[in-house]
């Protein structure tokens, strides 16, 4: 007889580390509170479902099932079947601009909306655990070969029957897409911000970084990703920060100076309008959680 996991916040890392990839092969976790992090998340469901809670749709994911999502946004296991088994790449957000997807799906993605595949492929279950043990390695080399493998795959979904869930349809996208616009220098701004976001920057430091006029880092970010900058500064702050919410006691104006706000009302209120609640009941609630899933029989 199988059980089902709960996810404990306390040991969660991906958080904290936008310019990393991490991976989960495990039993998933249900959750008792979103959680959200500057990375892409793709999922892959070797045995079982999990049912998720993403912001304004939910997503059911059963045996053989392949999505992906901008884990930039809340998002929170709701329920699981009993023993499942899955695989959660989180990639730094440089490899998403990568993928050669149509336009109106890389921007629906950046947005909220899920990529799921519809039927599933016979050839995912081994290819997923090559790539989980080529991911997990040490060796640069096999990363780099099984990310680029990892995004063909993605790439292909296009190709086959497909489902785009988001807030407003749970149809399928259309058939053809817009040409793919211009994601270039996006890759040196994101690793830029990823390794200052804690610092005082600005547009015109992010532009100087990448030799291109802040004017036009603005435009070509907000245009490929549907944030600005400054929001994208301020979301790596704000995972970072709950990273330090969930396994730091350090009093929340210490925790705000360290991720980058400049203030504690600024940083009350940012996390408010993500999180739906402050930053001390946002630690509450995670650590009453993590205390009653240790009891859990």
């Amino acid at each position: 007889m199988g059980e089902k996991r709960y996810w404990n916040p306390l040991k969660s890392t991906v958080e904290s580390v936008p310019n990393k990839l991490v991976i989960s092969h495990e039993q998933p976790g249900i959750m008792a509170t979103a959680h959200w992090h500057a990375q892409v998340e793709i999922n892959y469901v070797f045995s079982g479902w999990v049912d998720y809670q993403m912001q304004g749709h939910a997503v059911h994911l059963a045996e053989g099932d392949l999505c992906l999502f901008w884990g930039g946004l809340p998002h929170q296991v709701v329920d699981t079947s009993e023993s499942p088994l899955f695989i959660a790449i989180h990639l730094p957000l440089v490899h998403f601009f990568r993928l050669r997807l149509p336009a109106d799906i890389q921007q629906r993605l950046m947005r909220g909306a899920t990529l799921l595949s519809a039927e599933p492929d016979p050839g995912d279950h081994g290819s997923f655990a090559r790539w989980s043990d080529y991911l997990r390695s040490s060796d640069p080399a096999r990363i780099r070969h099984g990310i680029d493998e990892l995004l063909l795959r993605i790439e292909r979904v296009q190709f086959d029957d497909y489902r785009l869930l988001d807030a407003t349809t749970m149809d399928a996208a259309p058939a053809e897409a817009p040409d793919r616009q211009s994601f270039h220098n996006i890759g040196e701004i994101c690793s830029y911000i990823g390794a200052n976001f804690r610092h005082d920057i600005d547009s015109s430091a992010i532009a100087s970084s990448v030799d291109i006029h802040p004017k036009y880092a603005m435009s070509v970010f907000k245009k490929s990703t549907g944030m600005t900058l400054n929001e994208y500064v301020s979301l790596l702050r704000l995972s970072y920060a709950q990273s330090l919410l969930l396994r730091d006691e350090t009093n929340v104006l210490g925790i705000a100076m360290e991720s980058g706000f400049g203030s504690l009302s600024a940083f009350n209120a940012t996390f408010r309008r993500l999180a739906g609640m402050s930053p001390t009941d946002y630690r509450r609630a995670a650590r009453e959680h993590a205390t009653s899933s240790r009891l859990q029989p």
